[in-house]
């Protein structure tokens, strides 16, 4: 699909899509609750969908009435044998899950886009050898057989907090205690403390020992609840971009006392709009493709913490840079660094690419807000947000889909 946007000043109200992040928590946790849990503001979004469909093949049930999910959880050893879960091309759908396969001893076989499976899984991997667990990996699928067993568990912090997240969702159903020693740096620590924070909303136990060491009780149950997904700030911060140049765009359905990492957009936004700053984004990877966006519109930035980028749906370091080039802006990847430079930003000579990634796609339509322009590819927006075109034109933002 292609997009085309007209130049506007954006003007109106909006509400903030549903954290898909806790949404993959909340089910998961409700999954593995016995009995009758359900999840206000469960969105139609890919990744939250995989997950789901996923849960449906473990024979969890899980009923969809508009924005609600009633899901009839049970306990993991009852999940279906030779189970298929087809993760599409959701991460934390893939990561959340694979500990929770092994938990029953069962075979499970994962599978989902070729990009996805070429994603690094080497913790589980690893963890799966050290214990003499099957994993076997061949290019198009992973295929995992437990049972897993408590204990300490090593894993590094600096690939990815999903492979932390498993475990924590995994090692309370387990009999005896366990701990997870997270070898430093940590990235994204707040992505952990988002999965601490569901499992206590589900009766689940456990707590930071120290500054890297989770202890996590065994022998748990996890407890059905009725709760809402509250509203993402990840997404939000492309909306609220606008208000950057012009706009007077008011986002509501935001927690102020939420936990999320990504909160943190709105401190970044200042930055960038007063100078050429310094901003380290370890911790907040997911708004990398904005922040280099709004960058190349303003002063420019110079972005570390930049490494776990090259792992997302796209090289988003790479890809930023490609297509930024094509508004006039020079962009300087290096292995763990991004520098934007000052340029003649204009608009761009050719249709940009959304190189097969939701976040690409909402940062270039809010450049193209500035000069109007193209985008192939725009339905990778399904991914998270599938609403942020039609967010767009309540903001009074010309849009028009077509067939590429």
């Amino acid at each position: 699909m292609k997009v085309k946007i007209t130049p506007a000043r954006a003007v109106g109200k909006i509400t903030a899509p549903p954290s898909k992040s806790m949404a993959h928590r909340l089910l998961i946790c409700a999954a593995l609750a016995e009995g009758r849990s359900v999840i206000h503001g469960i969105s139609t979004c890919e990744d939250v969908l995989a997950t789901l469909d996923c849960m449906a093949a473990l024979g969890i049930k899980a009923e969809r009435v508009g924005d609600d999910c009633i899901v009839h959880g049970s306990k993991i050893t009852s999940h279906a044998p030779g189970a298929l879960l087809r993760c599409r091309e959701s991460g934390s759908t893939l990561r959340f899950l694979l500990p929770v396969a092994l938990i029953s001893g069962r075979t499970v076989m994962l599978t989902g886009a070729k990009g996805l499976m070429q994603r690094p899984l080497s913790v589980y991997e690893e963890l799966c050898s050290a214990r003499s667990l099957l994993f076997v990996r061949d290019g198009e699928s992973i295929t995992v057989k437990g049972p897993l067993t408590s204990g300490e568990y090593s894993v590094v912090g600096n690939i990815s907090s999903q492979f932390i997240s498993g475990l924590l969702f995994a090692l309370p159903c387990l009999q005896g205690d366990s701990r997870i020693r997270i070898i430093p740096p940590i990235e994204s620590l707040s992505y952990i403390n988002m999965t601490i924070a569901a499992l206590a909303e589900f009766g689940i136990k456990c707590h930071w020992e120290n500054d890297y060491t989770i202890y996590v009780p065994g022998n748990q149950s996890y407890i059905p609840r009725e709760l809402t997904v509250e509203g993402d700030y990840s997404g939000a911060a492309f909306p609220a971009a606008l208000n950057l140049f012009g706009g007077e765009v008011e986002i509501s359905g935001l927690n102020p006392e939420s936990i999320q990492g990504d909160r943190v957009y709105k401190k970044h936004f200042e930055l960038l709009s007063s100078g050429v700053p310094t901003i380290h984004i370890g911790d907040c990877p997911d708004l990398g493709p904005i922040l280099f966006a709004v960058a190349a519109a303003k002063c420019g930035g110079v972005f570390g913490g930049t490494k776990r980028l090259k792992i997302k749906e796209s090289d988003r370091a790479l890809a930023m840079a490609s297509e930024l080039r094509k508004f006039g802006t020079r962009v300087t990847v290096y292995e763990d660094k991004v520098v934007v430079y000052p340029a003649d930003f204009h608009k761009p000579t050719e249709p940009l690419s959304a190189h097969n990634d939701h976040r690409i796609v909402m940062s270039l339509a809010v450049l193209l807000t500035l000069t109007g322009g193209e985008i192939e590819g725009a339905e990778a927006i399904a991914k998270s947000y599938p609403e942020f075109f039609n967010h767009l034109r309540a903001l009074g933002v010309g849009v028009t889909e077509y067939d590429a």
